[in-house]
């Protein structure tokens, strides 16, 4: 059965942090951990052993394969920083129209620093990410 590598787990995401090489990229990476904390409203919380995640949300898809992930994360990597929203969110192109130097993939935005990108598109990726995933997969209680 698959077993899915990316899970929340107990590491300390200040220590995470503190363990990044680059200077830049450890400065960039407290204002993201603080930009995504008071954006989301949810603490954050290491996903496997890079991605600092904001939430969760449990999905099923038609395949029946199913697992959490969270809501939206980052991850300042030796080569960019890897920003993750949504899969599947047809609405995030204007806003990245409106972001800043980056490149993307299916739910990853990628940056160099945070000097490339507007800090309120930013924001609104967050919540148009969060919004997005909550209402295609609803907490159950």
């Amino acid at each position: 059965m698959y077993e899915p590598k990316t899970k929340e787990t107990d590491a300390d995401v200040i220590e995470f942090i503190e363990s990044v090489e680059s200077a830049k990229k450890r400065q960039d990476a407290y204002k993201l951990l603080e930009l995504f904390e008071q954006t989301s409203g949810y603490p954050p919380k290491m996903w496997g052993p890079s991605i600092i995640g904001f939430g969760s949300y449990h999905y099923v898809y038609k395949t029946g394969h199913k697992g959490d992930a969270p809501l939206v994360g980052f991850s300042p990597r030796k080569a960019k920083i890897s920003l993750y929203f949504a899969t599947g969110d047809e609405n995030r192109g204007p806003l990245l129209e409106k972001f800043g130097k980056h490149t993307s993939g299916k739910s990853c935005v990628y940056i160099n620093k945070i000097e490339d990108i507007d800090l309120e598109v930013l924001q609104q990726l967050i919540k148009q990410s969060i919004e997005f995933l909550q209402g295609l997969y609803p907490e159950k209680k």
